[in-house]
């Protein structure tokens, strides 16, 4: 249980109070205004997915159907008792509220992926044997309606006949120039519920009729004609019939909501929590907040954590920006002691941390890194936070610090988290120190999860010592003294009173006093906590060089990794091609020459033999291994480094960098790339040396010929070849331009019937070592030529 003067003392209720702006209902208010820390975790994770659940339905535009509404409880106790019914205007009430009941209930019933707000109970329902008389019955303004029933409808509707009736006979007595002359004015008008007209006081005895009220001047008196009477008297007895019709009717009503006032008000309170739960999400949603982990351990680690209300301020204008606080205890440590400068952020630290965790505990989104924070469970929370000076106790600031700290040592156990500010102030503060450290050591026994903020420097070595216990300070510009508002867990910070002084206009002979009587300890204590810093930040941008050079690594290495795979894809295929042309070659000439051996059977013809003989010769020229350009590779009988070689399955060209005899294998470098391959799939190189091919004259070229440029073919004419001769040159030219490390190439087809055109663009769609194609440009060819884009290899 957390005392309310902590949630205070946190201004907590000031959350709550931007929270409970969001309600629809005055019983909403009250009820955000109540929020506390729940009991069990289980709980505060059952809470925590209903606030979830709500956020999502806000995502998808989809929010809870809420409008603003009453409370109804008070009304439902006033209608409980027999024969007792309620107002018109009190009746209006209720219609908000049991619109609220169905279009929710309907609304949720057919959602499966909000469980939280189906496990709400008692669940809401639709009352429409309620709802839709009082709809029909009570009018926005609080009166009641004809469509409230027959009969009243039927009333009135006399009511106003017997009016049009009275004023009727009313008009033409007023006319009568008999009575004209003796009227004050030509209207009418109405006096205690009675209709009259307005006659001259001393005339009045000249009018037949009863005088009912008298003017403030006494010169007019209202009078009303004799001749309207039974109409007036009848008029009134359909007005008490009426107002019996009314009372009958909210009777009705009344009985209605009294027959289900416990149902009625069951619901009532589900919509209320689903309004909370809204309130509390669309909290968070405003700014931006996460739900938090919870553990067990003690643990807490904050991760990009701000203040809420500094956040809100932010949000107003009223500040710029709000520095996020990293800050994190558990196995390293569970007492964390802050020092730093004044009004460098430690208070603000402490109240983060534990206002954080009153909101994590009251399953309220947190202003921080969801992931990777996480919160405490807690039996309570202890804080001491502010100058309690009492005069009415006569207690001095110190005096009120120690009162609260004994509370807080007999407190204190395994689950609480105890927030001290400004320890051991208020006294000599050697002494202070010493009550302080014995404060801290106390405390960590007890297995509490502590942080505390000091000036104090004598403090920090105690921690320094004290295995479990962690410095910590605010970072500052060491140039200009003035706060950074970050927290560095591991490092003391120091007050630099001395110097913000100065800063602020200290005379400089008040600033050299006070140096001296700091002494060297003290210059030497700022001076080494300023090389820690540095030393600190140039370790930090070392680590951020090393992340850096590591992500350019890991960048570098998925880019070789794609390319060897693209190697590898482009390699299989076109092996598999291979063997699948084999297998066709084969089959088509084993076929072939079965029926030429059956022929020859039959005949023994010395023309079959000839054409067997062919046959081989065909069947042997196909197979035998060719260039590009047709001509024959010739076998190696040797292979030495530094010889220039062919590599067949390859189609490719390239240096011998090493052989290895055992394994019967060469590295070859080809393009860019270096290969390892079998010595028997090397030839003799289709070019000798170092030779380039040149660009032929224009118009010289020849259909299939590949202009070279530098380091490989750039292009490939295919104009006036079949769709079947072209794509076989089209295969090897992808595969030497991609090993030459090539990145764009064009290939030239021509326009004609399209056909070739086509048949390339297909067989491009489908090339593993195609990233995109298009047709030319302006200067290359428009839509005769292709250029083509390679992917990385």
């Amino acid at each position: 249980m957390i005392a309310p003067e902590t949630l205070k003392r946190l201004e907590y209720d000031k959350i709550l109070t931007e929270i409970a702006t969001l309600a629809h209902s005055d019983a909403t208010y009250e009820r955000v205004m109540a929020t506390a820390p729940l009991d069990t975790p289980e709980q505060i994770r059952l809470a925590a997915g209903r606030v979830a659940e709500v956020r999502k339905l806000i995502s998808l535009g989809i929010a809870l159907r809420l409008d603003a509404f009453q409370d109804i409880r008070p009304l439902l106790e006033a209608v409980r008792p027999a024969g007792a019914f309620l107002a018109p205007q009190d009746l209006l009430l209720f219609i908000p509220v049991l619109s609220a009941f169905g279009d929710i209930s309907r609304q949720l019933a057919p959602r499966s992926d909000c469980p939280g707000l189906a496990s709400l109970a008692p669940p809401l329902r639709p009352f429409p044997d309620i709802l839709e008389p009082l709809v029909a019955s009570i009018d926005h303004d609080g009166s009641i309606m004809d469509s409230a029933s027959v009969q009243l409808r039927e009333i009135r509707r006399a009511k106003r006949t017997l009016a049009a009736r009275i004023r009727k006979k009313i008009e033409e007595i007023v006319r009568d120039n008999a009575i004209e002359i003796f009227l004050q004015d030509d209207f009418i008008t109405q006096r205690s519920g009675r209709w009259v007209i307005p006659v001259r006081m001393d005339s009045k005895g000249m009018v037949r009729g009863v005088v009912h009220d008298v003017s403030a001047s006494g010169e007019t008196a209202f009078m009303e004609p004799l001749e309207i009477i039974p109409f007036v008297n009848e008029l009134e007895n359909v007005s008490a019939e009426e107002k019996a019709e009314e009372i009958r009717i909210l009777r009705q009503l009344s009985a209605w909501l009294r027959e289900d006032a416990p149902a009625l008000e069951g619901c009532f309170a589900t919509l209320v929590a689903l309004d909370v739960l809204n309130c509390t999400a669309r909290f968070a949603e405003r700014h931006g907040l996460e739900t938090p982990n919870l553990n067990g351990e003690g643990a807490l680690r904050l991760v990009q954590a701000r203040h809420p209300l500094l956040m809100m301020l932010q949000r107003q204008g009223a500040i710029p920006r709000v520095q996020p606080l990293d800050l994190e205890m558990g196995d390293d440590g569970r007492v964390m002691v802050i020092t730093g400068p004044n009004a460098g952020g430690k208070t603000i630290a402490l109240k983060t941390a534990g206002v954080l965790t009153l909101m994590a505990l009251s399953a309220i989104p947190v202003p921080c890194d969801g992931a990777r924070s996480t919160f405490p469970l807690l039996d309570t929370l202890l804080v001491d936070i502010g100058d309690e000076q009492s005069i009415e106790q006569s207690l001095s600031t110190f005096s009120a610090h120690v009162a609260r700290i004994v509370t807080i040592l007999g407190q204190a156990g395994p689950h609480s988290l105890v927030l001290l500010d400004e320890l051991g102030a208020g006294t000599e503060p050697q002494q202070g120190a010493a009550i302080a450290c014995g404060v801290l050591r106390d405390l960590q026994e007890r297995g509490a999860t502590v942080i505390a903020t000091t000036h104090l420097s004598e403090i920090i070595g105690f921690v320094h010592r004290t295995a479990g216990m962690i410095n910590a300070g605010m970072e500052y510009d060491a140039a200009t003294y003035t706060p950074l508002y970050r927290l560095i867990s591991g490092e003391p910070g120091h007050s630099h009173a001395v110097e913000i002084a100065r800063r602020y206009g200290m005379p400089e002979r008040v600033i050299a006093f006070a140096r001296e009587m700091v002494g060297s300890g003290g210059a030497e204590f700022t001076a080494l906590l300023a090389d820690l810093h540095r030393r600190r930040d140039e370790l930090a941008e070392a680590q951020r060089e090393l992340d850096r050079q590591g992500d350019a690594l890991r960048r570098k290495q998925q880019e070789v990794e794609a390319r060897a795979g693209a190697i590898e894809a482009a390699r299989r295929e076109a092996s598999d091609r291979a063997w699948t042309e084999a297998r066709d070659l084969i089959s088509t000439t084993r076929r072939q020459m079965n029926e030429l051996l059956e022929e020859y059977k039959r005949e023994k013809r010395a023309e079959t033999i000839e054409r067997l003989r062919q046959s081989e010769a065909d069947l042997t020229g196909q197979l035998k291994p060719r260039t590009s350009e047709g001509l024959e590779l010739l076998p190696l009988k040797e292979v030495a480094a530094g010889d220039a070689v062919h590599i067949r399955s390859l189609g490719h060209d390239g240096v011998v960098v090493s052989v290895d005899p055992r394994q019967e294998k060469a590295r070859v470098r080809t393009g860019s790339m270096e290969v390892d391959v079998a010595v028997g799939d090397l030839a003799a190189p289709r070019k000798q040396g170092k030779e380039k091919a040149r660009r032929p004259a224009p118009g010289a070229w020849k259909a299939g010929q590949v202009e070279t440029e530098e380091d490989g073919e750039r292009e490939l004419k295919l104009i006036g070849l079949r769709v079947d001769d072209a794509l076989d040159l089209l295969e090897p030219f992808l595969n030497h331009a991609s090993l030459n490390g090539l990145t764009e190439v064009r290939i030239i087809h021509g326009v004609g019937t399209g056909r070739l055109r086509d048949a390339v663009r297909d067989h491009l769609t489908r090339h593993p070592l195609v990233a995109e194609f298009r047709s030319g440009g302006p200067h290359e060819g428009r839509d005769g030529a292709t250029v083509v884009l390679l992917r990385g290899c």
